[in-house]
């Protein structure tokens, strides 16, 4: 019989396995999102400069409008850029 090593898949064997998604805000107790901290707001937008959904950040929808507020804000300030090419 053969072993797992020697069995070649078609697709991905860990698609089932999946990380639990958790709100890094209410794990580590961020109340305050600070919009004039665009390194920190980098970290839920993507290349292109669009806000990334809930389902992808696992952020809590509290937390989530919380986010896209401060970006919003940042946007106004000139702080972070509406859109862009390559933004990381």
């Amino acid at each position: 019989m053969a072993s797992r090593d020697d069995i070649k898949f078609l697709s991905n064997p860990n698609i089932g396995n999946d990380n639990k998604k958790y709100c890094r805000f209410r794990k580590f107790g961020i109340r305050h999102i600070d919009y004039k901290d665009p390194d920190f707001l980098l970290q839920f937008v993507n290349e292109q400069g669009k806000l990334l959904p809930r389902r992808i950040t696992g952020n809590s929808l509290k937390y989530q409008k919380k986010v896209a507020i401060a970006v919003k804000r940042a946007r106004h300030l000139s702080l972070m850029p509406y859109v862009t090419d390559l933004l990381k």
